[in-house]
């Protein structure tokens, strides 16, 4: 095997006992876990919003963000009920960038993945401690989940990583709402076979244990559009998409149906500021269709303290290094008008 193994990290249990959390974080999670289940089982009608960077690069500019995000919540709590995004672990589509504070706490340092889990989890428990929030996060590494598994309160299975089994059989184990999005290709039977396998039992080798689950009743979908065979950006948040998602979901008898639109992505053609259009036209559906006002639980919005995204080294604070992001101000007041649509 041509590997060099560098060092050996610390299992998630050592992580945990080193870095504890206090009564009261974990009072909050387990107030926010039951309060977001019931939003997918239908006990709650908020609309759920998944809402903060494309990538969590800058633990202070993440923190303020999500800061100003607690005092809009509080506006808008009878509406809607924010969950921030703290993505930690970024998919690369060539394998080239940068891959998120797991890789690199410091985007212009090198690697230190000891350094990186630390930092996560550091920045996760800071969130829930100052602003009262537990967060998603994407899980590109199913085994690195227990890192933060009694932080979050929310998880995405990205467009890459839907078909792959491992990420299938271990989001039957979270307990937590787990989304599958739709494979960049467009094929909507591939996510839907993934949320058959969340919502499933399963016997499977995992950070080297045999282990058994029940499966997950929460996992559910994501569309994200997709790219067609000529390279193109195709959306799927329309209502005739949104229609058909709910006839597979029929077809299939699952539990608790649902679907979250990311309004970023292919849907968008990462042209940011499309996501308040995007949101706004979700919504409308919404109004038209009591099967889509039943099926649809929320909205994934890209969205940071500056418009657009720069490149690793410039230093504008709370602007994006990866996808383009919804700058704050839009971003406050799409929340506003998301909530009187609602």
């Amino acid at each position: 095997m041509e590997m060099e193994f560098l060092r050996k990290l610390p299992i998630p249990r050592e992580v945990k006992e080193q870095f504890p959390l206090s009564d009261k974080v974990k009072k909050i999670k387990e107030e926010r876990d039951q309060t977001i289940k019931n939003i997918f089982a239908g006990k709650d009608n908020r609309l759920l919003l998944i809402i903060g960077p494309c990538s969590a690069d800058n633990e202070d500019a993440v923190l303020d963000y999500i800061s100003r995000l607690r005092k809009v919540q509080d506006k808008v709590i009878d509406k809607v009920y924010i969950i921030p995004r703290i993505y930690t672990n970024k998919p690369r589509t060539t394998g080239a960038g940068y891959k998120g504070m797991l890789h690199q706490p410091n985007p212009e340092e090198k690697t230190d993945m000891l350094k990186g889990i630390i930092a996560i989890r550091q920045m996760h428990t800071r969130a829930i401690e100052e602003t009262g929030f537990t967060c998603a996060d994407e899980m590109l590494y199913p085994e690195n989940h227990r890192y933060l598994s009694d932080l979050l309160s929310y998880v995405a299975v990205g467009a890459r990583s839907v078909e792959n089994q491992q990420h299938r059989l271990t989001a039957s184990g979270l307990g937590l709402p787990t989304g599958m999005k739709n494979p960049t290709g467009g094929d909507l039977t591939v996510m839907m076979n993934s949320i058959i396998a969340g919502q499933s039992g399963h016997t499977f080798l995992y950070r080297g244990w045999e282990v058994q689950t029940k499966g997950n009743p929460y996992t559910h979908a994501i569309l994200r559009g997709y790219v067609d065979k000529f390279g193109r950006n195709m959306p799927n948040y329309h209502y005739e998409d949104l229609q058909n998602v709910f006839e597979l979901y029929a077809e299939r008898n699952l539990a608790n149906p649902a679907v979250i639109i990311d309004t970023n992505h292919s849907n968008s053609g990462k042209k940011f500021e499309e996501q308040i259009r995007i949101s706004k036209d979700v919504l409308h559906s919404c109004k038209v269709s009591d099967d889509i006002r039943k099926l649809v639980k929320g909205l994934m919005i890209e969205s940071y303290i500056e418009d657009g995204c720069q490149k690793v080294g410039e230093h504008c604070y709370g602007k994006s290094i990866t996808d383009p992001c919804l700058g704050w101000e839009k971003s406050e007041k799409l929340i506003y008008d998301l909530a009187e649509l609602w």
